[in-house]
């Protein structure tokens, strides 16, 4: 038996590995896959890296970003990102750069920004209306609107309003005009800088806390006796544990464990994510990615953001090439397309962005993740208490994205890690 199972060699799973190992408990932690690094990991395909989802670090700890970099350092980027709207790339945040667009649609933006209703965020229990106060019906109906369907899956007014925090800038009206006449240089992003490792893809930010640690993979568990204090595995074989941690998705946990109560399987069976397929793109020449990531607001074109790897570091792709990252996301209870037409209509619809030819494609991929991120309708909070409350009653401690079921960034989900260690 041994003293802590955990549960996910993810970012949370390391993370109190790590800690409870510098506490003085050892560990041992069980992956499902034939690597460490849950969605923080990475593949490689003839020399080109990719991450399974995109990140980067903007840790404000310095301890940790100190353990983060490792001994290879990191790359610290100005987050620019733009947006493609309608043929159009604006700059981002969209709301206050709208000088590339058509001055009949600029007058109706900020026309209704100006007419915008008034009403104090706290005020506001639903996010299509939080979009309208914020920035009028034209901008919300033709922009977040869009891009919720495309980001989470559904209608904005299917999404509660705690989670938004800092993630969406609001501008004022000198901003919005300012904007509208040129470019802006100021970075407007909720964080100033975003670090990148400089080698090893993203997951290497885990390189120093995962030394010495006991980590089994193809360990996928399917079954816990919290009487026994036992876990089972897809393989067969099992293993006592003193205490568990789990990292595992809230919805997947109840359904191994026995007797659960018809009020947490209802809570569980209730919580809604988004699901995702990551395309993923090598090219033969060195310039194609011209933004660190984009965002698209255009229905018809399947990704919700695409992402450079080699812009964030070099170290992602051969000499002399470049690469692209999109993600294409959906409503875990929405039908999902097969991938083939999913790669097709991904890599034919950038092209006619402009954005590449088909003859500079040198590696082409298409990978679906199950979970991407976590919906926040607004009965999320009460039915994950259900669930995290009986968790708590069997012992099983829950951390992470997944395990806390909150929209966690990854230097949040590694605090969970060493809070619980």
């Amino acid at each position: 038996m041994s003293d802590n199972i955990i549960l996910g060699a993810g970012i949370a799973g390391i993370s109190a590995g790590y800690h409870g190992k510098k506490a003085g408990t050892e560990s041992v932690i069980y992956e499902k896959d034939g690597d460490w690094g849950g969605l923080c990991g990475n593949f490689s395909i003839d020399g080109f890296r990719f991450d399974r989802f995109v990140h980067f670090s903007f840790a404000p700890d310095e301890s940790d970003k100190k353990l983060f970099a490792g001994s290879h350092g990191m790359h610290e980027h100005v987050p620019f990102p733009s947006n493609y709207y309608h043929g159009c790339w604006l700059r981002h945040p969209a709301q206050n750069n709208l000088a590339p667009l058509p001055s009949s649609e600029k007058v109706d933006i900020i026309a209704d920004f100006i007419a915008r209703p008034q009403k104090a965020a706290q005020d506001i229990a639903r996010y299509d209306e939080w979009l309208r106060v914020q920035y009028g019906n034209y901008f919300a109906e033709h922009f977040p609107f869009a891009y919720t369907r495309k980001y989470w899956g559904v209608e904005a007014s299917e999404l509660e309003t705690k989670w938004v925090g800092v993630r969406m800038y609001s501008p004022d009206i000198r901003q919005v005009l300012q904007g509208s006449y040129e470019t802006q240089d100021e970075c407007f992003y909720f964080a100033k800088k975003m670090l990148y490792p400089r080698k090893g893809g993203f997951r290497s930010i885990l390189n120093v806390c995962r030394e010495g640690l006991d980590i089994r993979l193809n360990k996928k568990a399917v079954h816990i006796d919290v009487k026994r204090r036992e876990v089972t595995f897809a393989d067969g074989s099992g293993a006592g544990y003193d205490r568990l941690i789990s990292t595992l998705p809230l919805p997947e946990i109840v359904t191994m464990l026995d007797n659960v109560p018809q009020a947490v399987r209802e809570a569980a069976s209730g919580l809604h994510h988004t699901c995702g397929y990551q395309v993923s793109l090598g090219f033969r020449r060195p310039d194609v990615a011209k933004y660190l990531w984009f965002y698209i607001y255009d229905e018809d074109i399947p990704p919700a953001r695409v992402y450079s790897p080699n812009l964030k570091s070099p170290d992602n792709v051969p000499d002399g090439c470049s690469s692209l990252q999109a993600e294409v996301f959906y409503d875990n209870r929405s039908a999902v397309p097969p991938a083939e037409e999913v790669l097709e209509k991904t890599v034919t619809s950038m092209i006619g962005m402009g954005l590449f030819d088909k003859k500079d494609i040198a590696v082409c991929d298409i990978r679906f993740e199950p979970y991407a991120n976590i919906t926040f309708t607004p009965d999320i909070y009460e039915k994950r208490a259900v669930v995290l409350h009986y968790l708590e009653s069997l012992g099983i401690k829950s951390i992470g994205r997944f395990g806390k079921w909150d929209y966690k960034w990854t230097h949040q989900a590694f605090a969970d890690g060493k809070e619980i260690a």
